[in-house]
């Protein structure tokens, strides 16, 4: 295809063609060119030898370093495991024994507390014996000084009784009564009369 060339200037456009040029053709330039896809043959050895050469590389030097790492990186992850597990099975040792002494403990405290309580009731116990005792000796006490205040009072009201009966005997029968005839029924009547 021809090319058309415009120039434009100051006076105007201008429409160039170009001279076209014919085409000989030779034995040379029936020859195909290359497919730049396929590589050539020394190319192919040249890219094999590498990729060997890489392998190799690879398997000897590579490969066992990445190995050794992996190992060693999985030993960590193992060692750290088998760590947590054994600090986690001290922990339920320390868990259990802290749980055991605790109830050590409360057996203690209880066994403590029962052996108080036992020494307070039996304390409490001996000081109730105790006071009913003194209780009982002071009301023993104050019945025996209370029947002999009423024996006393009762001894010196047949007095005034016995005095008085004989007085108004005298009186009434206009003679003297014997004091020791009026006792005997005075006291009876006094005695009587008068709750024990």
């Amino acid at each position: 295809m021809p090319v058309v060339v415009v120039q434009v200037g100051a006076a105007g456009a201008q429409l160039v063609v170009p001279r076209q040029e014919t085409t000989t053709t030779t034995a040379a330039s029936t020859k195909e060119a290359p497919n730049p896809i396929l590589p050539v043959g020394n190319e192919l050895w040249w890219g094999l030898g590498s990729f060997l050469a890489l392998v190799l590389l690879m398997r000897v030097w590579l490969f066992p370093k990445l190995k050794k790492g992996m190992v060693a990186r999985n030993a960590k992850i193992q060692g750290d495991l088998d760590d947590a597990e054994r600090i986690r099975e001290e922990a339920a040792e320390d868990v259990a024994a802290y749980e055991a002494a605790l109830a050590q403990a409360r057996g203690e405290a209880a066994r403590i507390l029962e052996v108080a309580r036992h020494d307070v009731d039996a304390d409490r116990t001996a000081k109730l014996t105790a006071a009913n005792a003194r209780i009982g000796e002071q009301r023993a006490a104050a019945a025996a000084e209370l029947d002999a205040a009423r024996a006393a009072a009762l001894g010196q009201a047949e007095e005034i009784v016995v005095e008085v009966a004989a007085a108004a005997g005298e009186r009434v029968l206009g003679k003297p009564v014997d004091r020791a005839v009026a006792r005997p029924m005075v006291s009876e009547v006094v005695r009587a009369e008068v709750p024990a």
